[in-house]
């Protein structure tokens, strides 16, 4: 630094009206450490101008302390900031929500890398319970590690946030792409209707037969397994999911899901098992045939079924198949294969949860394997359960269990 010892030869040479030595000294610490505060404020400015430059908006997060529950913590999973993620979602805006359900809501949001996330903002954390219901859901997502199930990217914590990070699925859920598209967007094609069928079961499949303790999501539908860029299957909102010890089969649990898609012996007793996910799972295969609502109470005016089940179980019935299937597929589709997921589908909704197969049996019918017998013994119980029906009915209509044609007892007499 040739200015510096030009510096110092001058503080030499000059005797600065009797400035001891010691003094000079003082002096050239304290320019130079003036020069460098100044070269770091000048370097922070040149920092900022090129993140701007890089498309960032706005402001600069920083931690607030004390801000960060410490209290919880997830392995490997990014610790985001709070400020991040109101910045990422711009105050978590209307406009950038995706969907909302009991949980809270949605939002997509862009990270200062420009990466697209969803975050997910939790409400009722501060319940009892809702802090450890938290901390199960990351837990769960965190170990569950398959294709076709959402992966959690990171979280954030502070006394009155509870927030989850997942990657952002570019084309939303399979509820959206059956019945809210917008005109100019594709809807499904009976292909991908049929990959995402199989997606969606490989993906309950692990979480029943490969996690250890096994995890029963207790809310599969339509609206709930989303579509990654490919079309892919992701079966993502484990809010309501349970670990379940194996070793305990009397397990009950507050009511909870989507009406329409909760098995039968779930609604009536509060035990769910994986069976009442192969049950909404089977309702799921319905919306993707039909693209239809589980609960629809338009179909009243047409003196039709209100749930689709049993909708679809009339039709079959009648074998007025093309009747059922989604009128946008605009008859592109092959006639064995709807037959074959329609199947698949009413084995998975039988009364019985003893009755309806595994997740991995399911995925094998998908795959053409093992349906055809399947359905053929499903068929004979139930005729024979329609039949002592009809018997039933028809011993009530001819009066023989009647109360009109008991003989009438004269109690007493006139008094």
């Amino acid at each position: 630094m040739k200015w510096l010892n030009c510096f110092c030869s001058f503080l030499d040479s000059n005797d600065l009206s009797g400035t001891t030595k010691k003094s000079k000294v003082g002096i050239i610490v304290g320019v130079v450490g003036g020069i460098l505060v100044v070269l770091l404020f000048g370097g922070l400015l040149f920092f900022l101008y090129k993140r701007r430059q890089k498309g960032y908006k706005g402001d600069v997060f920083v931690d607030v302390e004390g801000e960060v529950d410490q209290r919880i913590a997830f392995g490997q999973l990014t610790r985001f900031a709070w400020r991040e993620l109101q910045l990422a979602t711009d105050s978590f805006n209307e406009k950038n929500v995706l969907g909302q359900g009991g949980f809270g809501k949605v939002y997509k949001g862009v990270l200062l890398d420009n990466t697209k996330v969803a975050v997910k903002r939790l409400i009722d954390f501060e319940s009892p319970g809702g802090d450890a219901a938290f901390q199960r859901e990351v837990e769960m997502i965190s170990v569950a590690v398959h294709r076709n199930l959402l992966r959690l990217i990171g979280f954030c914590t502070t006394p009155t946030e509870r927030l989850l990070v997942y990657p952002y699925m570019p084309n939303l859920s399979v509820a959206y792409r059956l019945r809210e598209v917008k005109p100019g967007e594709l809807v499904l094609d009976w292909p991908q209707r049929k990959r995402i069928a199989l997606g969606a079961a490989r993906g309950l499949e692990y979480l029943h037969e490969h996690c250890n303790p096994k995890i029963i999501h207790r809310d599969v539908k339509a609206a709930n397994v989303l579509l990654d860029e490919d079309f892919e299957a992701v079966v993502g909102d484990f809010g309501l999911a349970k670990l379940v010890d194996v070793r305990r089969t009397d397990v009950t649990t507050q009511v909870r899901g989507t009406m329409g898609h909760i098995a039968p012996e779930y609604l009536s007793t509060g035990k769910s098992s994986e069976r009442t996910d192969v049950f909404g799972y089977g309702i799921m295969l319905l919306e993707l045939v039909t693209g239809q609502r589980a609960i629809d109470f338009s179909r009243l005016e047409d003196e039709d079924d209100v749930l689709l089940l049993d909708y679809v179980k009339k039709l079959e019935r009648e074998k007025n198949l093309d009747a059922i299937v989604d009128h946008n597929l605009d008859k592109n589709y092959n006639m064995e294969d709807v037959e074959a997921m329609i199947q698949v589908a009413l084995l998975c909704t039988q009364a019985s949860p003893e009755d309806r197969p595994a997740m991995s049996e399911v995925v094998r019918m998908l795959e053409g394997e093992g349906l055809a017998e399947r359905w053929e013994e499903w068929q004979h119980v139930e005729v024979t359960r329609r039949q002592e029906y009809e018997r039933l009915q028809r011993r009530f209509y001819r009066g023989e269990d009647s109360l009109h044609n008991q003989v009438a007892i004269e109690l007493s007499g006139g008094r």
